[in-house]
């Protein structure tokens, strides 16, 4: 019997959850930012960070090879100050998800943010609060519920990347073959029993742990309302 290479599967988690951590911190200003902004350069911004939606993933693994290949002079700077690689590396990898993922989380935060009744938001000025105080202690706390979705779906995207992981990162066994990219080199090399084992180990996985995921949401929601009707 053929023996199962657990390796993609295990990098796909951990590229998976790396760009998800990037993606929350990195988001979260940003959503909020859009949120508040009615000028054209939040108008910009808002195209800049949808278009990883719309562009196909074989252009958007192309733009982010000229960024930070090795010829590109963010890649050699990179190289030479801080001996980083991108290119054929799971840091590709993760940069790819990242990327794919991103607007996702921005289009839903984005959402939920604009909701937010501006007179909390003044109210909350008059006591002094600044507005990152109020960002930490006003905005998270009223939709940290959209937060948790949105997070939810960035890390389902990162873990199903595909496209894009395979132009930055390429297909290195045991090195940068994430699960995705391992069931395309099981179907290309004919291997559909391999390709069947994969598909549903990575069914099977993705379906645990968006559960997981969703029954700690509810568990927390619990809590809160348990704590509020106590009070």
């Amino acid at each position: 019997m053929q023996a199962i290479n657990l390796f993609p599967l295990f990098l796909s988690l951990k590229v998976a959850t790396i760009a998800t951590i990037c993606a929350l911190v990195v988001g979260l200003p940003i959503s909020y930012y859009l949120s508040r902004s009615n000028n054209k350069i939040g108008d910009i911004l808002d195209s800049l960070f949808t278009l990883p939606i719309v562009l196909p993933p074989t252009v958007l693994g192309y733009y982010l090879l000229v960024l930070l290949g090795r010829s590109s002079p963010l890649g050699r700077f990179l190289e030479e100050t801080f001996g980083i690689f991108i290119v054929f590396t799971p840091t590709g990898a993760v940069v790819a998800a990242f990327v794919v993922a991103l607007p996702f989380f921005v289009k839903t935060a984005r959402a939920a943010f604009a909701s937010i009744d501006e007179q909390l938001l003044n109210a909350a000025r008059v006591l002094g609060r600044s507005e990152w105080d109020i960002f930490f202690a006003v905005v998270i706390p009223l939709f940290w519920r959209s937060i948790a979705s949105a997070t939810t779906l960035v890390f389902a995207r990162a873990l199903g990347d595909f496209g894009t992981t395979l132009m930055v990162a390429g297909s290195i066994p045991n090195e940068t073959m994430t699960m995705p990219i391992a069931i395309y080199d099981a179907l290309l090399a004919g291997d559909k029993k391999m390709a069947n084992i994969l598909v549903l180990i990575m069914t099977v996985v993705s379906i645990a742990l968006l559960y997981t995921m969703k029954r700690l949401e509810k568990r927390m929601i619990r809590g809160e309302n348990d704590a509020v009707r106590r009070h």
